[in-house]
C-alpha cells in the first residue's frame, strides 16, 4: 500500500499524537523565540557609510583603456612595439570629458557618463594572475589557492541582514564555472551566510525563480507543522552537540526558506512597476532587457533590506572582435546601470548603497591581432558610487600605455578592505575560528582605500 507525502506526515502527526504534537510546536516557537537569529542586524565595528552592496560583475576581464582609464599617452605611441614584438594600439573609441568633475569616461557610456560626478575611478588594479578561474574566484573570496568564504557572505556574517523574510545575500545569473558556487558560498562560515542564486547563466531572466520556493502538495498550515516537527529534531540534536554551525545552519536555512514564499515572488513580478521604468532600465529590449532585469531587481531587493546584491554579466574576454563585441557589452550594461543609479539618488538609497563595477582583470593595450587584446593583471579599472564614496574623481594610475598600476597601486585585497570599512567592518576583526586559527576576507593583507572615502 502506497501512501502520499501528506499522508505519511498526516501519519506521522496522528502516531506522535495531535496534543503532543502541538504541544512540541508551541515548545518549539518558544525556543526559537529565545534564541538568537545570527541572521539579525548586527552592530558594526563602527559608524558605516553603506548599509547595503550592489556589486556589478564583468567576468572576462573588460578592457580598460577603452572604458575608464584615459590613455592620451597610447594614442601617441600608437603602432609603437611594445613588450617584446607586440604592437601598442589606442583605444577605438574616444573619452570624453563628463560632468563638473571632467572625469574622462568612454563614448562607449553615452548613459553612465552623465553620473560621472558620482563615480569613483579605481585606475590602479593589479592582481596576481591573468587566469580567469583563479583571478575571478579571487575577486569573489579573496583567494584562489584555498576554498574560502565569499566577501558577500563575509558581509552577512560581519552585519546580519534587516529584513528576516529575504536572503541577505542574492546573487543573480552567477557564473557557472570560474569557481562556480564558490563565488557566492559561504565555505566554512555557517550555511546560512551563502548566497541565494536567482536564474543562471544562458537563461532568461524573465522566467528566472528561487528554486523550490513553493509546495504544491501541501498548504502553508500543514508546511509549518511539517517543519516544526523536523527543527524540533535538529534542536534536539544540536543540543546534544552543543554547537555545530551546519546543524545550526540548516535550522535557520529552514525557517528563512518558509518566510521567503510570501516575500521573493512580489519582489520578483515587476507588473507594479510604470512602463517608464521599465523603459529607463531597456526593458523589453533585446539589447539591454535582460540586464536591466537584473539592475531592477537590484533596486527592489535594496529598498526591501537585503544586504548584499550581485549581478554578473559575462563575455567581456575579447581576444578578437573587440569593435563589436566590447561595444555590444557596453551597450547592454550601460542604460540599465545608469537607471539603477538614478533610482537609487531618487529613493535616498544611494547614500547608503555602495555599488562595484569591475572584472578579474584587464587586457593589454598591446595586441597579437588587429582587433583584439590579451588578458592584463598588472594593471586595470573598476569604479564604485555611493555609499559614502567620493565622486568625481580618479584614484589610482596605470603607466602611460596602461599597462602597469604605478600610482596607489590597489589588489582585491585592498578592495575588500574598503568594501567592509565603508559597511563599519574592520576587516582586521572581522574573523572566524575555524581548523585552529582565525581567518580574515582578506588574509593577513589589505589596506583601506582612505582616499575615496568622503
Amino acid at each position: 500500500m502506497s501512501f502520499s507525502r501528506r499522508s505519511m506526515l498526516q501519519s506521522v502527526a496522528t502516531g506522535f499524537g495531535y496534543a503532543a504534537f502541538a504541544g512540541l510546536a508551541s515548545q518549539m516557537a518558544a525556543a526559537e523565540k529565545d534564541s538568537k537569529n545570527p541572521l539579525l542586524p548586527k552592530k558594526p565595528h563602527f559608524e558605516p557609510k553603506a548599509k547595503r552592496v550592489i556589486f556589478l560583475s564583468m567576468r572576462g576581464g573588460p578592457s580598460h583603456v577603452d572604458t575608464f582609464d584615459y590613455k592620451p599617452g597610447l594614442a601617441k605611441n600608437n603602432g609603437k612595439k611594445s613588450q617584446g614584438n607586440r604592437t601598442l594600439m589606442k583605444s577605438p573609441w574616444g573619452f570624453t570629458q563628463q560632468g563638473e568633475s571632467g572625469i574622462h569616461v568612454s563614448d562607449l557610456f553615452p548613459h553612465l557618463g552623465k553620473h560621472a560626478d558620482k563615480l569613483c575611478l579605481i585606475n590602479g588594479m593589479y592582481g596576481k594572475t591573468p587566469a580567469h578561474p583563479q583571478a575571478y574566484l579571487q575577486l569573489h573570496t579573496g583567494q584562489f589557492q584555498f576554498v574560502r568564504p565569499s566577501v558577500g557572505a563575509w558581509t552577512l556574517y560581519g552585519l546580519g541582514t534587516e529584513n528576516q523574510d529575504l536572503p541577505g545575500f542574492i546573487t543573480i545569473k552567477p557564473e557557472p564555472q570560474l569557481g562556480g558556487a564558490q563565488n557566492y558560498g559561504s565555505a566554512f562560515l555557517p550555511a546560512m551566510y551563502q548566497g541565494t542564486r536567482i536564474g543562471r547563466r544562458g537563461q532568461n531572466l524573465a522566467g528566472a525563480q528561487v528554486g523550490n520556493l513553493s509546495n504544491a502538495e501541501f498548504d502553508k498550515a500543514l508546511q509549518r507543522d511539517q517543519l516544526d516537527l523536523i527543527q524540533s529534531m535538529n534542536r534536539d540534536l544540536l543540543h546534544q552537540q552543543k554547537i555545530d554551525p551546519q546543524v545550526e545552519g540548516v535550522i535557520e536555512s529552514y525557517e528563512l526558506a518558509f518566510r521567503m514564499q510570501s516575500q521573493i515572488p512580489t519582489l520578483l513580478d515587476m507588473a507594479d512597476e510604470s512602463q517608464d521604468t521599465l523603459n529607463r532600465y531597456g526593458i523589453g529590449s533585446g539589447t539591454t532587457d535582460d540586464f536591466g532585469r537584473q539592475c531592477l531587481m537590484a533596486r527592489r531587493f535594496s529598498e526591501a533590506g537585503v544586504r548584499f546584491i550581485q549581478l554578473s554579466h559575462a563575455n567581456w574576454d575579447q581576444h578578437n572582435g573587440l569593435k563589436k563585441n566590447l561595444a555590444r557589452n557596453c551597450e547592454q550594461i550601460d542604460k540599465p546601470i545608469a537607471a539603477m543609479i538614478s533610482d537609487l539618488e531618487s529613493r535616498g538609497l544611494l547614500k547608503d548603497t555602495l555599488v562595484v563595477w569591475g572584472g578579474e582583470f584587464g587586457r593589454t593595450p598591446h595586441v597579437k591581432r588587429n582587433d583584439g587584446r590579451d588578458h592584463n593583471a598588472t594593471g586595470f579599472s573598476m569604479w564604485m558610487c555611493g555609499g559614502g564614496v567620493k565622486g568625481g574623481m580618479r584614484h589610482g594610475a596605470t603607466d602611460e600605455n596602461g599597462i602597469a598600476a604605478v600610482e596607489d597601486r590597489t589588489s582585491f585585497h585592498d578592495l575588500h578592505a574598503t568594501m567592509l570599512h565603508l559597511m563599519g567592518l574592520d576587516h582586521e576583526k572581522l574573523t572566524y575560528r575555524y581548523a585552529g586559527r582565525d581567518f580574515r576576507l582578506t588574509d593577513v593583507f589589505g589596506n583601506v582605500m582612505n582616499k575615496i572615502i568622503s
